[in-house]
Order: structure tokens, then sequence, then C-alpha cells
């Protein structure tokens, strides 16, 4: 074993875990800017449900997507606890700002990298291509998302166009 494989193998990454729906999910800590309570958003016509609108955020303007909706869960009224988490996402060579609503933040957890688990295949009708892996901490499951692919916004077009 090389000493670069060894380094590999110890590699700790950050990640911010959320609840969404009574399930655990994390984003690398790395994506985040900030953590805001919710607070109203600016409504913008002919976009998919899940686009709940947009915030000025110190003067740029900060798409908001609400996961329960994006990933057809239950919806639920926002509450004291409910939050946006702001991230910045890398699409091609160009990174922009966009904000998921969550039910409320848990904990920043340091995951070695070799304990995070493929995602399942679950066959072709249910889609896990905006899952980075999954990881079990404390005998729960965390699903942890790719963020650069679950709010690209080709593909949030794309599922306008579909919908």
């Amino acid at each position: 074993m090389t000493a670069k494989t060894q380094l590999n193998e110890n590699a700790v990454e950050q990640f911010l875990t959320f609840q969404l729906a009574g399930e655990a999910y994390g984003v690398e800590i790395l994506k985040v800017q900030e953590i805001r309570g919710w607070e109203a958003v600016r409504a913008v016509p002919n976009t998919p449900d899940f686009i709940k609108g947009v915030l000025n955020l110190r003067g740029s303007v900060v798409p908001i997507v609400d996961l329960r909706e994006r990933f057809s869960l239950a919806r639920a009224d926002y509450s004291s606890k409910t939050v946006v988490i702001v991230l910045c996402v890398e699409h091609g060579n160009n990174p922009f700002v966009m904000g998921i609503v969550a039910d409320a933040v848990s904990d920043v957890l340091d995951i070695k990298v070799d304990e995070i688990k493929k995602s399942p295949n679950l066959g072709a009708k249910i889609n896990t291509r905006y899952m980075r892996g999954m990881h079990v901490y404390k005998q729960h499951m965390i699903m942890l998302l790719d963020v650069d692919k679950l709010l690209n916004p080709d593909e949030v077009e794309s599922m306008d166009a579909l919908g």
C-alpha cells in the first residue's frame, strides 16, 4: 500500500446534515455558504412547483428550492425550525448560488470517504442520480446528496418542460 492510497483511505469530508420529512440528508460542508431561517420569498411565474421563488441575498438573486417537493415528499408548513441552506453549486465552470429548504439542520459530521456506501440500485423507475451515497451514523441512514447534480439549472429547466 502506497502512502497516497493510505491517505485516500483515511480522507475525511465534512457534511452538514439536515432533516426532511423525518429522514436525514447531508451535503458537503464546503458547498454551504450560510444557513438562514425561513423568510418569505418572491414568487417567480412559470417555474416548477419546487422552486419557491427567489431571495435577495446581499444584492444577489438566489433561487430557493423546496427539497420536499423536489423529491415528491409530503408537503409541510414552514415553521420556526424551517431553514434555508444557501449553497454554492458548480455548473460547468460557473459557480452559482441556490438555497434549499429543509425542515431543520442537524449536525456537521466528519465522514471517512471509504465509509460512504454506494447508492443502492433501486431499478430504472427510481432515480438515485442526485445521491452521492449513503452513510450509517448511530444506526441511522443519511442520504448524502450531490448538490451539483441536484441543483443543476439545465436539469431544472428540462424538468419544467416535462411537467
